[in-house]
């Protein structure tokens, strides 16, 4: 059985933990000879048949990472030529801008902006909503794609976030989810998925996810 290899960028910046553990879950749950590599090692990135780009905390100080540790060089490069899922706070860093931190130009691979929620905010009846979005929501599914193979429509994924997805080509949409307003949860574009939840704490749904991306080509 040949071998392939899923690398988790390290920059620093987020939970890689709970995403390598839970990748290697999967792995063995498929029973795939399959190695995931915590790294930040460009080299070994680049080796990979797969790659994720995790994130988690405040954009600037996870575009200062970035940019310290040339990973917006290495993501764009991978982004060329595999499949590359980025999760979180990395989906946001894929956008143009961000308004966190009082505004932060991001990689600009995905064409559109991440927005506050706004304070307050209501949901259709008048009630008002928490921010940060913590918690358990349905992921609506606008387009059939390999990574939601096995994942019924409005699955419930865990979402932690303060701050929003809006793409400006609503082409790219892969999902989108409700809170207060309608979020883009899910952006695609050839071998780039990006998720605003966090499928690694997303029990069944989630697990299904990264599997399908372990075995995904890159192709939609």
């Amino acid at each position: 059985m040949s071998k392939s290899t899923v690398a988790v960028i390290d920059y620093g910046m987020g939970n890689l933990h709970s995403v390598a553990s839970a990748l290697e879950h999967v792995a063995n749950r498929l029973d795939k000879n399959i190695e995931v590599v915590v790294t930040g090692d460009a080299s070994t990135i680049m080796k990979a048949d797969r790659v994720i780009f995790p994130g988690v905390g405040a954009i600037r100080d996870c575009m200062a990472e970035i940019l310290r540790a040339e990973v917006d060089q290495v993501v764009a490069e991978v982004a060329k030529s595999k499949p590359l899922l980025a999760i979180c706070v990395g989906m946001q860093a894929l956008m143009n801008r961000s308004e966190e931190n009082g505004g932060v130009d991001c990689l600009g691979m995905f064409p559109g902006e991440v927005k506050f929620f706004g304070n307050p905010l209501t949901d259709v009846s008048g009630n008002k909503l928490k921010v940060p979005h913590m918690g358990w929501n349905q992921l609506h599914q606008t387009i059939e794609h390999p990574l939601w193979a096995g994942i019924e429509q409005d699955s419930r994924f865990y979402f932690v976030h303060s701050f929003y997805v809006h793409t400006e080509n609503p082409a790219l949409v892969a999902g989108t989810a409700d809170y207060g307003k309608k979020i883009h949860a899910a952006l695609y574009h050839d071998n780039v998925f990006a998720v605003q939840c966090h499928p690694e704490k997303s029990s069944t749904a989630g697990l299904t996810l990264l599997g399908n991306f372990m075995q995904w080509d890159g192709q939609s």
